[in-house]
């Protein structure tokens, strides 16, 4: 019984512990909801650029409901707070596990959060600057004579934001292995051995993160598999090595 009990406690402080990250997550996630919901047509503006390079003419952007055109620009500014809040998400994140972690583990919370946050913009401004231009052209093409593109607020802003977001959080890639390879779960060879099977991943993952369309599943798996050849230099470079590994289980 008082086993049970004890096994209990540490439970119980990590989920009041996690309560307690969420509840600061959530207060800036309002205060960054708010700024961007007083700038949002500026914020709306920037996101239609990419589109407005290749809108034909006598093309553009429909409220097919009534309450589409409020609501999409609740959804907008509640995304663009997760974007801009992302850096506050990652240093939560990584207080939260970092009482599990060895000493020497710890010290990297300054370059956990910074190198995420870099790769996460990286990711996105990849996405916003090439990846939307090439796709925009390539679909809008079709709307040629007797063919209007009369594009959703919503469904637009769903793709966009989508697309971004999972650019983002794709371009991760090399944090997470150092990580990995830091505490001896994945090493440079194994990365290898497993190369043809990850990229089969890589085009799953493409495929789940990104609408469904192979443009936007290839320009997506691209610079993945790029990242995945980059992990396997971090992994090589910052990973356990093999003496250390071995005394592990002597």
């Amino acid at each position: 019984m008082k086993q049970a009990m004890d096994a209990e406690q540490p439970l119980i402080a990590h989920l009041e512990e996690l309560r307690k990250r969420l509840i600061r997550i959530l207060i800036v996630l309002v205060i960054v909801f708010s700024f961007c919901y007083w700038k949002s047509t500026l914020l709306f503006q920037f996101i239609k650029n990419p589109l407005e390079l290749y809108m034909p003419p006598n093309s553009t952007l429909s409220m097919l409901k009534l309450t589409e055109g409020f609501v999409t620009e609740l959804k907008l500014s509640f995304m663009a707070a997760i974007f801009f809040a992302m850096p506050y998400i990652l240093y939560e994140l990584w207080k939260f596990i970092a009482p599990g972690l060895y000493a020497d583990e710890k010290k990297y919370v300054s370059g956990f959060v910074i190198s995420a946050s870099i790769l996460f913009f990286t990711g996105a401004y990849f996405c916003y600057e090439f990846v939307l231009p090439l796709a925009f052209k390539f679909f809008l093409s079709y709307a040629n004579e007797g063919i209007s593109a009369n594009l959703s607020l919503s469904w637009y802003l769903s793709f966009i934001v989508k697309l971004m977001l999972g650019f983002g959080v794709v371009f991760e890639l090399p944090v997470i292995v150092f990580f990995l390879a830091k505490i001896g779960l994945i090493t440079d060879k194994k990365l290898r051995k497993y190369r043809g099977y990850s990229i089969v991943g890589i085009f799953v993952v493409s495929a789940m993160l990104t609408p469904p369309d192979v443009v936007s599943q290839v320009m997506m798996a691209i610079p993945l598999i790029f990242l995945y050849e980059i992990s396997i230099f971090v992994a090589k470079i910052f990973g356990k090595k093999e003496l250390e590994e071995s005394k592990l289980y002597e």
